[in-house]
């Protein structure tokens, strides 16, 4: 009797060798990867393998294996290894080859800085697809895990104390190795194994502490030069109208480490940070400047810092850095958290016209509010007010709005779309090449969706 449905045979071998293209359908987002991939310049890569040893994979396969997997959410190098035997579309990647994951990691750790120099190519490729021309910019940032514990973080004051009891109990434990009369060692205990790891401790809490005065001498640097600058402004006003400057004399900063000041013993180089859920992490501050037509991410970069404050500059040098072919940025558009007056005079410097909310923009906002025209500028407007006026127009608040469109759904796909919430890597150094390769597989993959 035949059967009404539709057999399943796993028995029966393939009259003829299968076809990898065969596998995916044709617009398939690997097959768009390999095709980015293979349009890229690798010379820089391919020219540091020596020809000597085994026969190495061909640095174009794990990079387009990289590029995917961040893509998908795949990013650590096990899974990357394990992809390659179970995903139809990783087996397409790598050509039924199989890296193992030591050769994915130690690739992708040493060759960060030559795949940060794929950026501008991946966006020039864009410029070429007719998708990407520089103008509006959208700039936001946000948190992301480093790959270490809040809680292997270590206060100046809980090191000094933890300093003070290890180095009491190493005495106490030296104490016992002099004495003749062994009775009173408590039984398991080895003395010799005892002392190595406090040793171990005692050398990575006096790192902790370096570590930790370097950047209070750093801070004392920075603060005691704000203070000498406000002390010269308010003499040199004080001059200038022959009274005594109004408010509190500006007080000099203090020296040294504070209580409260803390280092983390699995990532020094990450931060303790307030998160928008409300609480603290130890993150890193990422941040993107999206174009609001294509909306790719056109400058990334990461930053120790917790305040966005500091980060226009950096952007603006970015922007500046990308080919001309790609055009050049005309308008920023940022929330209230990258506003001074530094940052507004930064935009104009650099030809590019500020939209900087700021403070915090209120909704629901009356409709002939919306629509009303601000009163006239003053002739003698500084930078600042000029940019508070064009905030205050229709069209000002229409090219503001962009900012809920573009950014902050960027962040939003890398997130919970492509599953990236906490980094793989350690370090600085290490962090911003991930950061950059995340940047990268996110515009390929909109790169694939503009391409339809």
């Amino acid at each position: 009797m035949k059967s009404k449905f539709i057999e399943v045979d796993r028995e029966t071998p393939y009259l003829l060798p299968p076809s990898l293209q065969d596998w995916l359908p044709e617009k398939h987002l690997a097959r768009f990867v390999v095709e980015i991939v293979e349009q890229l310049d690798l010379r820089s890569l391919k020219a540091t393998y020596a020809g000597r040893g085994s026969q190495p994979y061909n640095p174009e396969m794990l990079v387009a294996l990289l590029f995917y997997g961040y893509a998908t959410g795949v990013f650590s190098s096990r899974k990357l290894e394990r992809s390659t035997y179970d995903s139809v579309a990783f087996r397409f990647i790598a050509a039924n080859s199989h890296p193992d994951h030591d050769t994915i990691a130690t690739f992708r750790r040493r060759f960060l800085p030559q795949l940060n120099k794929l950026f501008a190519q991946i966006l020039l490729i864009a410029h070429q697809m007719e998708v990407l021309k520089l103008g509006n910019v959208s700039l936001d940032g946000s948190k992301i895990k480093a790959n270490a514990s809040k809680h292997k973080a270590l206060s100046y004051e809980h090191a000094c104390k933890l300093e003070e009891q290890i180095k009491a109990e190493v005495g106490e434990l030296l104490k016992k190795a002099e004495a003749a009369d062994r009775a009173d060692i408590p039984d398991g205990m080895n003395i010799p194994e005892e002392l190595e790891r406090r040793e171990k401790r005692l050398s990575a809490i006096a790192a902790a502490k370096v570590e930790i005065e370097k950047r209070a001498a750093e801070r004392h640097a920075r603060e005691q030069a704000a203070y000498e600058k406000k002390v010269a402004e308010r003499a040199k006003k004080e001059q200038a109208t022959g009274k005594k400057a109004k408010g509190k004399e500006p007080k000099p900063p203090k020296s040294g480490p504070t209580a409260k000041d803390q280092v983390n013993l699995t990532d020094e180089e990450s931060r303790i940070m307030p998160t928008s859920g409300g609480g603290f992490e130890q993150t890193y501050n990422v941040q993107a400047g999206v174009d609001t037509a294509s909306k790719l991410i056109v400058s990334a970069h990461v930053t120790q810092n917790p305040n966005d404050k500091q980060e226009l500059t950096p952007t603006l040098e970015n922007l500046a850095a990308l080919p001309e072919k790609l055009g050049k940025a005309t308008d920023l558009v940022a929330d209230s958290g990258y506003f001074s007056e530094t940052n507004v005079t930064a935009c104009e410097e650099n030809g590019i016209t500020p939209y900087i909310a700021v403070d915090r923009q209120s909704h629901n906002v009356p409709l002939m509010e919306r629509f009303a025209e601000p009163p006239p500028l003053p002739e003698d407007a500084d930078s600042v007010a000029r940019m508070k006026h064009r905030l205050k127009t229709p069209s000002g608040k229409a090219i503001y709005a962009q900012r809920k469109v573009t950014s902050e759904p960027v962040f939003g796909i890398i997130k919970a779309v492509m599953g990236f919430r906490s980094f793989l890597l350690r370090g600085f150094e290490a962090v911003k090449g991930e950061w950059n390769l995340v940047c990268m597989a996110y515009n390929i993959k909109r790169l694939h969706v503009l391409a339809g």
